[in-house]
């Protein structure tokens, strides 16, 4: 029998693996934590020139940065995608704040949204054109079917700023929700978000709407809420529009100190 024989019983044994595999798992993380650092869309564009130019079969030929870039490419496809992206979704929707909450504004609601200078429309404008105009975020997925959803996350300084889609949003990913939170200034907003520069600030919706009002400013601009409590105020609003869909709009406010910190505007139309 060669040594060989020999030593591969000892390699496979339980005992032996488990260490092996804390080691790879520590890697992996390691690595994972680089990765959400790096720009892919760099990495996978120069890759692919490299695939163009040359075949990879003898790696030597590819050079220090061939090499490197090579390198990237296996380790974004060998990592797990879970431990790559960001991993904040959208806070979950209280469904409780719809309870018993009849449509009572007449006026449309949650049409349209301004980050800065941008201009968007909810069920017109995508992920997509919002993160062009941005210049950073990563398009994020989560769930399937009926429950699959779509978002950008941004943050700037104690803001956290969440545009999403869903199957409703169709293959452009339309938004049709956005919602904004201010923390407490002792928490820290999260890290795996993209940072908003300051000329994509403040985000407005309906042209009135933005955190730091006070509740009678914001009822001076919508007018009476469908719904109120001591911390939340809820607008709710349907209709039927001219070419005869239907259409759900709300907006969910939150208030703290008499400040109103967070907000949450979703709207679907339907035939």
């Amino acid at each position: 029998m060669s040594d060989t024989r020999k030593l591969a019983p000892a390699l496979s044994t339980p005992g032996r693996d488990l260490p092996r595999r804390e080691l790879y798992t520590g890697l992996a993380d390691r690595a994972a934590g680089r990765v959400k650092d790096l720009d892919v869309d760099a990495i996978l564009a120069k890759g692919k020139e490299l695939f163009q130019k040359r075949s990879i079969s003898n790696v030597r030929l590819f050079g220090v940065d061939g090499r490197k870039t090579l390198f990237l490419l296996l380790l974004l496809f060998a990592i797990p995608a879970d431990r790559c992206s960001a991993q904040t979704p959208p806070p979950q929707r209280d469904e409780h704040a719809f309870e018993r909450v009849r449509p009572t504004v007449a006026k449309r609601l949650a049409t349209r949204f301004s980050l800065g200078a941008f201009a968007g429309r909810f069920e017109e404008t995508t992920l997509g054109a919002v993160r062009e105009a941005v210049g950073a975020g990563t398009i994020q997925h989560q769930g399937d079917a009926g429950g699959s959803i779509y978002w950008l996350c941004y943050r700037r300084a104690q803001h956290r700023l969440w545009l999403v889609s869903g199957e409703i949003g169709g293959p452009d990913h339309l938004v049709i929700e956005i919602v904004e939170e201010l923390t407490d200034k002792a928490a820290e907003t999260s890290t795996d978000c993209a940072i908003l520069p300051e000329k994509f600030a403040p985000l407005v919706l309906d042209g009135d709407l933005h955190l730091g009002m006070s509740r009678s400013e914001v009822v001076t601009a919508l007018g009476p809420p469908s719904k109120s409590q001591a911390a939340q105020m809820v607008y709710s609003h349907e209709g039927k529009l001219a070419d005869g869909f239907d259409e759900t709009a709300s907006l969910i406010l939150r208030f703290r100190e008499k400040k109103l910190v967070s907000m949450r505007g979703l709207k679907t139309t339907t035939n």
